[in-house]
C-alpha cells in the first residue's frame, strides 16, 4: 500500500518534471527573434516610436505657437509658411497638430492604465478562485459591455463634467472589462496547470500563487490586449473630444482639432484630412503591434 509521504511525491511531481520545465511563455530572445522577423510589427514600432518623439520635443519642433494666431489669416490653405493650413482662429494647424499628440498619447496611457487598474484584479479574483465569485464578477462584467462603449463614455462624462481627466476615467472604465475578460480567461487555464497545483499542495496562499504563478503566465495575452487598447483609447478620445466632452479649449487634442475643423470642411479639408489620417495612422499602428505581439510572444515548445 502507498504510504502518505510517497503519495505527496506523486503530487508534487505528477510527470518526473520541474515546473520550469514545462511550456512556457517564449524568452526574451525568443521574443526578438521572432519579432524581428514581423516586418509590419517593427514598421508599426517604428511609427509609434516617432509619434512618441515628436510628442517629447513638440516645443522645438513645432514652427509656430500653437495657440496664437491671426484672424486675418483664417482658414488659409496649405502654403509654405503654413504647411497644413490655419484653422479657424488663423492658428498653425501643423504645430497644433504636433502639441496635441501629447494630449492624445498620454491620454490614451491614462485611459489604459485606468482599464488595467479596475480590470486586471478582477480577472485575476474571478478567474482563480471562480465559483460564486466568478458569478458575480462576471454578471457585473456583462452589464457594462451590453452597452456600447462610446454611448456608456459619453453618459459617464455628461455625470463627470467634460474635461480631459473625466474623459479618460470614463474611457478607462468602458474598457476594463475587455481586461476583466481576457485576464479571467487566462487565469482559469493558469490555474490547472502543473505548477499551480503543486504550489496549492505545499501550502502555498492564494495572494502568493496568483503574484508569483498566475500572473506572469498571463503577461502575454495581456500585453496584446494592452497595445490595442491604447488604440481604441486613442481613438475614444478623439470621439469625445470631437464632441466636446474631452478636452477642453485651448488645449487641443487630435479629435479637437478634428472636430473644430469639421464645420469648415466644405472650405479648407486640408485639416480634417490631416487629422483624420493622423488618428487613424495611430490607431493602426497599436493594432498591427498588437498582433506582432501576439505571433511573438506565443508559447515556446521545450524542443527550442
Amino acid at each position: 500500500m502507498t504510504s502518505r509521504p510517497e503519495l505527496q511525491a506523486e503530487v508534487l511531481q505528477p510527470t518526473g518534471t520541474l515546473p520550469d520545465e514545462v511550456e512556457a511563455p517564449a524568452n526574451a530572445s525568443t521574443f526578438l527573434r521572432r519579432f524581428r522577423r514581423n516586418k509590419v510589427g517593427v514598421i508599426a514600432l517604428g511609427v509609434l516610436v516617432f509619434l512618441i518623439l515628436v510628442a517629447v520635443f513638440a516645443p522645438w519642433i513645432s514652427p509656430h505657437e500653437p495657440n496664437q494666431g491671426e484672424l486675418s489669416r483664417a482658414l488659409e490653405g496649405p502654403s509654405g509658411e503654413y504647411w497644413f493650413g490655419t484653422d479657424d482662429l488663423g492658428r498653425d494647424v501643423l504645430s497644433r497638430l504636433i502639441h496635441a499628440s501629447r494630449v492624445s498619447l498620454l491620454a490614451a496611457a491614462l485611459a489604459t492604465g485606468v482599464a488595467l487598474l479596475i480590470g486586471l484584479p478582477l480577472g485575476l479574483i474571478s478567474g482563480y478562485f471562480g465559483g460564486w465569485i466568478d458569478n458575480v464578477i462576471m454578471r457585473f462584467n456583462d452589464a457594462l459591455m451590453s452597452f456600447p462603449a462610446l454611448i456608456l463614455a459619453v453618459v459617464i462624462v455628461g455625470l463627470l463634467g467634460p474635461s480631459l481627466t473625466n474623459a479618460m476615467l470614463a474611457i478607462g472604465i468602458v474598457y476594463a472589462p475587455r481586461i476583466m475578460r481576457v485576464v479571467r480567461g487566462s487565469a482559469l487555464s493558469v490555474r490547472e496547470e502543473v505548477y499551480v497545483l503543486s504550489a496549492k499542495a505545499t501550502g502555498c496562499g492564494a495572494p502568493r500563487i496568483i503574484g508569483r504563478h498566475v500572473l506572469p503566465n498571463i503577461l502575454s495575452p495581456l500585453v496584446v490586449q494592452t497595445t490595442i487598447m491604447l488604440g481604441l483609447a486613442i481613438l475614444s478620445e478623439a470621439g469625445l473630444s470631437f464632441l466636446g466632452l474631452g478636452v477642453q479649449p485651448p488645449t487641443a487634442s487630435w479629435g479637437s482639432i478634428l472636430g473644430r475643423a469639421f464645420p469648415y470642411m466644405s472650405r479648407t479639408p486640408t485639416t480634417v484630412i490631416v487629422a483624420g489620417v493622423t488618428i487613424s495612422v495611430a490607431v493602426l499602428a497599436f493594432n498591427l503591434l498588437g498582433d506582432a505581439f501576439r505571433d511573438s510572444l506565443g508559447r515556446e515548445r521545450r524542443d527550442q
